[in-house]
């Protein structure tokens, strides 16, 4: 098998995919636009050479869900690169990595712990898998103002609270780059044979080492998830689920996996997965350059007086990909990222005190006229610019160290949903989760009690222009919340 293509790096999947349609091959199968043959025309310019690697399971190209050839080579290449003992392509995202690691290793009525700051694919696996969770409290990063990770005091908090736990469930880094070290957390669960299940979305590059954050494969986890699209050079929804140790059954996600993804899987995006590979191994040796580069990135933005750049605490690495951005005039991180948007720069993401950069994983030249624009975009008059809102650390003030939910996912279909203004909604027992996006970290869950804080929180983030996922009617100060007749006779 010819795995090695014109530039001679070891792509099993790319290199197989040009091959193949450098031979000109006649299409009886799917998909339907014959490796672009059959296309409207309006779209040809931009689709023209992705559609000629786009094929399906024929003779050669092999299958994601019984990979036996070039699928197979390109995975444990893969996870010979990581330092795992299987890798398995996604095609799906990280959200079906992270539901079928949790429907593998979560019975139904089991106890999971998990990082209160996780992801809203975290819970969708709870659910599906109708396990309880019991969430832990992450540190709160008073800098930057978000959460970061759990504590090992923490956990032990909670193993000694909480028996037959069927794993652990940390999400690490966060959306902003934010990590803690994982292997004596790892460790201590491990001490109780309970499997380490670690989203690590935001850490497919870790793997280059230092100055990077240590990835949680290195650390010991048993599974671990990567969003490859997200810091490497790879498409949208292409991801790594990571596998070590005896604590996870191999079998069960691997027919999790064969449930949950496409059966008619994306050669585009594992060819991409395929690529990313071979890019970012060969990539250490230029990662001196890629920090000088950024920190130069850095002091021309601190030339800039109406923004800073926000920095972590010293007890928490943050990835040298991220940059964090917070207006010195005022602004809200809304507002911020409006005006930048103005002269076409694009954040990730805005909260209501910073906007988040994504740097890519490289040392060519991307940001050319860059500082220009963003100081064209923050130099406002006096009368332009408005007081921000003070942050509102609601997790703190609102949920206790160890909590669970107020009604379990299991018995939640037993009682009626009721709208209710969310003003009056304090004490009451949520019916939906709301969730600002990005991040996609809920700020409530179904079956938790309202409070306080959260009601202010989500009313803040309303006000200030956050996009909320969840029922349109906590946009518009009214929520869904579930019927307990207990409560309402008081």
């Amino acid at each position: 098998m010819n795995s090695k293509s014109k530039n001679d790096i070891d792509t099993p999947i790319f290199s197989t995919l040009m091959n193949h349609f450098e031979k000109k091959p006649i299409s009886g199968h799917v998909p339907g636009h014959k490796y672009g043959t059959v296309f409207p025309k309006e779209g040809r310019r931009f689709f023209d050479n992705i559609l000629k690697i786009d094929a399906t399971e024929i003779t050669g190209l092999d299958d994601l869900h019984d990979p036996q050839g070039i699928i197979k080579e390109a995975q444990q290449l893969t996870a010979q690169l990581y330092g795992s003992e299987r890798t398995y392509f996604l095609v799906n995202g990280s959200t079906v990595g992270n539901i079928a690691m949790i429907l593998a290793n979560c019975e139904r009525g089991s106890k999971v712990l998990v990082q209160r700051n996780c992801h809203k694919s975290i819970l969708n696996g709870i659910e599906l898998a109708g396990a309880e969770p019991i969430f832990i409290m992450p540190e709160y990063n008073q800098m930057i103002g978000v959460s970061t990770s759990i504590t090992l005091e923490s956990l032990e908090e909670a193993l000694d609270q909480y028996n037959n736990v069927s794993g652990l469930i940390i999400t690490n880094p966060n959306y902003y780059g934010l990590t803690v070290p994982l292997t004596k957390i790892i460790e201590k669960a491990h001490d109780y044979n309970i499997p380490v299940l670690v989203d690590e979305a935001h850490g497919a590059h870790f793997v280059i080492g230092d100055p990077f954050p240590s990835s949680a494969i290195r650390c010991g986890a048993d599974i671990v998830i990567h969003s490859a699209h997200k810091t490497l050079p790879a498409m949208t929804m292409g991801s790594f689920l990571h596998m070590q140790g005896n604590l996870v059954n191999r079998d069960r996600v691997e027919y999790y996996l064969r449930m949950l993804q496409s059966s008619s899987p994306s050669y585009p995006i594992m060819a991409s997965l395929d690529l990313a590979r071979a890019y970012i191994s060969n990539f250490r040796e230029q990662s001196s350059l890629l920090i000088e580069k950024i920190n130069n990135l850095k002091e021309e933005i601190s030339t800039i007086e109406e923004i800073e750049i926000v920095e972590s605490e010293e007890n928490v690495k943050m990835d040298p990909l991220k940059i964090i951005l917070r207006s010195t005039v005022g602004l809200s991180g809304y507002q911020l990222q409006s005006l930048l948007e103005s002269e076409n720069i694009f954040p990730e993401l805005a909260d209501l005190q910073n906007v988040l950069f994504i740097l890519p994983l490289s040392t060519e030249e991307h940001f050319h006229g860059m500082i220009n624009k963003i100081r064209k975009a923050v130099h406002l008059k006096g009368d332009n610019r408005k007081e921000s809102p003070n942050p509102l650390n609601f997790v703190d003030k609102s949920i206790r160290k160890l909590s669970t939910l107020h009604i379990p996912l299991d018995k939640q279909y037993m009682f009626r949903k009721v709208e209710c203004d969310l003003l009056q909604s304090e004490g009451k027992v949520s019916a939906e989760t709301i969730v600002p996006y990005p991040p996609g970290i809920p700020v409530l869950y179904k079956g938790e009690v309202i409070t306080k804080e959260i009601i202010e929180y989500i009313t803040t983030l309303s006000e200030q222009g956050a996009k909320l996922q969840g029922k349109e009617l906590a946009k518009y100060r009214k929520i869904y919340v579930f019927y307990i007749e207990k409560e309402l006779h008081q």
